[in-house]
């Protein structure tokens, strides 16, 4: 009788070894708490010169374990299944795209072992190290549990096989076995083979690594006597199982003729006589694809290479070489003398037709042992390095205990009692599935690293391996893809769904690595090239959007000040922009390099999207010069200016008390407590407010030249004034109360005026509306508050003002003010002294600005600054006061440009000081530029 094995879809995974010596050293020396950087090089505080060498050779180290791993199972039993289904044709077809996709892979792994040192670890070192901990860890994850479920694929394999050749005799009478069979001897057999797998995993890795040679040996000799048996044995006649019945037919070994090879070179898929499926190309070539596979056995002993970027190439495309032209010639070897209902019914007729039929059954036991060895112990060293590097926090604390050998046990057992889960199911084809798609993924994650490392176009990834392009890493993702799906689409599915999953699990979990993060060269990459294509010659006003350079003394007293202008930038550029007083030739080193981290920690905790610029000058107004030239890059650079107000207003540190930080950081996480404990002491305490004239760096004149300085330079002015008590979160949280925002357009230091349409009064109306296309701002109602002289017909102001909200889609409710009185308390303080003073001052003003080139009598601010009195300025607050009922959440005020004489700084400011006395959240706001168009 013919023993018959199912059609199993059998995986090789690849073994994850690690050197007992260097483990029991790095056990030695590990007398404190190991960093992440620490762990990520491979031991704790151990120096590259103290780790001991390598021991494997190419051969031994590379070949021998890809052979292993490539050869499995699938040469002794499937090949005949291949041929027989599918014909030679279609068989050399699918080995061609088969070690085509693999080919690719290992291109990409030959590129990244040649890039840099290796450590131990395989693929799961290799994605890491260059794509990062979050997706490095998820693919390890995954790379682990292919590992175990390989274990299991190998173990319950190995029991089907034995009770193929043992469950029944023919030399004892019918019904009576020398094995007992059923679910659960199954089971027990299973469960003996594993433990024995745990007890050399448990003893060390050397004992695998010392019989990984014998057991090549062994391989050889049985492919040898195949090869031989096609050209020794007679012809014969083999009994095979028939479909419909339990008699048993005959099928023919016929040794090498051409009619043999005609009836074989054409596909006839047929039904499974294990399964009753009727084959496809699809299942067919996913059995054959199993057979290709494994080929990062060798890159994952390279903790034990003596040269790992020399070995790794060469072994690996040795190995994978040698394999293509075995199963190239055996194809036609089996073609030439085997006829085709005995390669459909017999499985193992290799064994059949072998001049000692126990020689392919030795090899069928010792591949199969060989393999589900080495899948335990490589997913108890993934389990550990993914322990070591502390990915997914304390889950895996318990497995980086090792041995005094640096034996990793504790990883061995969880290996173990998952493998052992996994034979419960005792379903080995939805195993097999499950684990190549698995492996594919892995395959497919080597090939994004290679091609990430490509496209980010860095200096320092210049592998000595050359032949791969971006072409060969794109032709290697979309072969594995498509093979995942070909094999299973819903299994595919699953597994890319479940990888995410990780990914984003590690994201939140996994502390800051040193390791790099492809990203971020690809981001630069992009963004490089993406800003040489922004022509700042092709800006246009419909496009125009805030991009603010906010200046900030001490973030501990501008938290408010710093989330408020985060809603107004609208998409656009936003810097933070801090001045430290000092002079870099009398400092031995830069002072604000320490204090980058600081300030980049402030932004992670505000969630807010800015960046981050420092400047050393010898002033404020200095430094705040350097920060408007050089800030941003290409087109993107700062158009607005925002200062905070020059005044007395005690600070509060923000920082530093507790219910503030609640409310301030609402999406922080628990997990960062320790950064909220350590960030207010990295910036410098409050100043007092008693001491040194309030303790202030910046004088009031020059406070205002850096006003001047910034409308020279075509830059938008914002002064923010009480912002420093300001709660965003506290604003925004009154539901049932409505939420109003005060615009202002008009010159209030300009009572003679009565343009509302210039320039800065719609960049007024411009950053007002940006304000209210927030989300958190939507259900904000502009106010437009319109002053106008009593007596006056109001339609034409008002019917102007509505269309021209109209014409720029801004929706505003449009309140008239009265203002005579106030008017007249300006006018009826002048006497004719004053006024001839002034007027002598009128054209002094006139003639300094005429020399500077500027034009616009609105925005030149002539002499009301000698003019304007403080009873005037202090109505005009009462005014505005008076109109904040119910209470607006921010104001907007129009800003007038600084006198041009110098003399004149202390009053202005003075003016503007008295103008928004107490009216809360205010932005004082003058705009150069024109941002708004009705056009399409």
């Amino acid at each position: 009788m013919t023993e018959r094995t199912p059609l199993l879809h059998y995986r090789l995974s690849a073994s994850v070894t690690e050197p007992e010596e260097e483990k029991q050293q790095q056990q030695q020396q590990r007398r404190r708490p190991a960093t992440l950087d620490e762990r990520s090089a491979g031991a704790p505080g151990r120096s590259a010169e103290s780790r001991p060498q390598h021991k494997l050779s190419t051969f031994f180290g590379v070949v021998v374990p890809t052979l292993l791993s490539m050869f499995s199972v699938v040469v002794f039993l499937r090949i005949g299944f291949v041929v027989g289904q599918s014909g030679l044709y279609q068989t050399f077809g699918m080995l061609l795209v088969a070690y085509f996709i693999i080919c690719m892979t290992v291109l990409s792994v030959c590129a990244i072992s040649t890039n840099g040192a290796l450590d131990a670890g395989g693929a799961y070192y290799m994605i890491s190290r260059a794509l990062g901990p979050e997706f490095g860890g998820s693919i390890g994850i995954m790379f682990f549990f292919a590992n175990v479920c390989g274990s299991a694929l190998y173990v319950l394999g190995l029991v089907e096989a034995i009770i193929s050749t043992f469950g029944v005799s023919q030399d004892v009478p019918s019904g009576q076995h020398v094995l007992p069979t059923g679910y659960w001897w199954s089971l027990l057999y299973a469960t003996a083979i594993l433990l024995v797998c745990l007890l050399v995993c448990l003893v060390g890795a050397h004992i695998y690594a010392r019989a990984t040679f014998l057991i090549f040996i062994i391989v050889i000799v049985v492919l040898c006597t195949i090869f031989i048996s096609f050209f020794a044995v007679a012809p014969r006649s083999i009994a095979v199982p028939s479909l419909n019945s339990s008699v048993l037919s005959s099928a023919n070994f016929t040794g090498f003729k051409l009619e043999t090879l005609l009836g074989n070179l054409y596909a006839d898929y047929s039904v499974d006589y294990t399964t009753g499926i009727t084959m496809t190309f699809a299942t067919v070539f996913a059995v054959m694809f199993n057979g290709c596979t494994g080929i990062m056995a060798g890159s994952n002993m390279s903790g034990d290479l003596k040269n790992p970027s020399y070995s790794i190439p060469r072994g690996t495309i040795t190995a994978v070489i040698f394999t293509f032209v075995t199963y190239i010639v055996l194809s036609l070897l089996v073609a030439c003398s085997c006829e085709r209902l005995l390669l459909q019914r017999d499985y193992s007729f290799l064994r059949d037709i072998n001049a000692w039929r126990p020689f392919v059954t030795i090899g069928v036991y010792s591949s199969t042992l060989s393999a589900a060895m080495s899948n335990l112990i490589g997913a108890s060293r993934i389990l550990y390095a993914l322990a070591r590097d502390d990915l997914i926090g304390r889950v895996l604390s318990p497995a980086k205990k090792t041995s005094r050998g640096g034996n990793p046990w504790v990883a061995v057992l969880i290996s173990w009692f998952l493998v052992q889960l996994v034979l419960f199911s005792g379903k080995l084809n939805t195993i097999a599935s499950i684990v190549t798609i698995f492996f594919l993924l892995v395959y497919a994650a080597v090939d994004l690293a290679c091609l990430a490392l490509e496209w980010a176009s860095a200096p320092n990834f210049r592998p000595t391996f050359r032949y791969f392009t971006w072409h060969t890493c794109m032709l290697g993702i979309v072969g594995c893809a498509v093979m995942m799906f070909l094999i299973n689409a819903i299994y595919a599915s699953a597994s890319i769904a479940f990888m995410l999953l990780l990914l984003l699990v590690i994201h939140y979990l996994s502390p800051t690595s040193s390791w790099g993060y492809i990203t971020q060269a690809l981001i630069f990459h992009q963004v490089r090239k993406y800003l040489l294509m922004l022509d700042v010659r092709k800006d246009h006003v419909k496009f125009w959007r805030p991009q603010v350079l906010l200046m900030v003394a001490n973030p501990r007293s501008s938290v408010g000040l710093i989330t408020f202008i985060n809603d107004i930038k609208k998409s656009g550029l936003y810097v933070l922009g801090h001045v430290t007083l000092g002079d870099l030739d009398s400092l031995p080193s830069d002072p604000l390099q320490s204090r980058y981290e600081s300030w980049l920690s402030l932004v992670d905790r505000l969630n807010i999207k800015a960046f981050v610029n420092l400047t050393l000058a010898d002033s404020v107004r200095h430094g705040v010069q350097h920060l408007l030239f050089i800030s941003g890059l290409g087109g993107m650079r700062p158009n607005t200016l925002v200062l905070g107000f020059y005044d007395d207003c005690d600070p509060k540190d923000l920082l530093q008390d507790p219910p503030a930080q609640s409310a301030i950081f609402p999406d922080s996480l628990a997990a960062s407590q320790d950064v909220e404990e350590q960030l207010p002491l990295q910036f410098p305490a409050l100043r007092s407010m008693a001491i040194n004239g309030g303790g202030k760096v910046l004088g009031p004149g020059e406070y205002v030249a850096i006003i001047a300085d910034a409308v020279k330079m075509l830059k938008n002015v914002v002064l923010a004034r009480y912002f420093c008590h300001f709660d965003r979160t506290e604003a925004l949280s009154q539901r049932g109360e409505p939420l109003y925002v005060d615009v202002w357009p008009l010159n209030l230091l300009r009572p003679d005026s009565s343009s509302y349409v210039d320039t800065c009064s719609l960049f007024l109306l411009q950053m007002a509306c940006v304000l209210n296309m927030v989300r958190a701002w939507r259900r904000a109602r502009l106010r437009l508050f319109l002053c106008v002289e009593e007596g006056r017909s109001l339609r034409g102001p008002e019917g102007k003002l509505g269309h021209l909200l109209r014409d720029l889609r801004i929706t505003a409710d449009v309140h008239t003010v009265p203002w005579d009185q106030v008017v007249a308390l300006h006018w009826q303080r002048q006497d004719a002294a004053a006024a001839a003073r002034a007027r002598q001052r009128d054209d002094q003003d006139v003639a300094e600005v005429s020399d500077e080139g500027e034009d616009d009598y609105v925005n030149s601010f002539p002499s009301n600054t000698a003019r304007l009195s403080d009873d005037y300025l202090q109505a005009v607050n009462r005014l505005i006061l008076h109109q904040s009922c119910p209470l607006p959440a921010v104001r907007f005020l129009y800003l007038p440009r600084p006198p041009a004489d110098t003399h004149r700084y202390l009053t202005y400011l003075h003016q503007l000081d008295l103008l928004t006395r107490d009216l809360g959240p205010t932005l004082l706001i003058h705009g150069v530029t024109p941002v708004i168009t009705t056009d399409l």
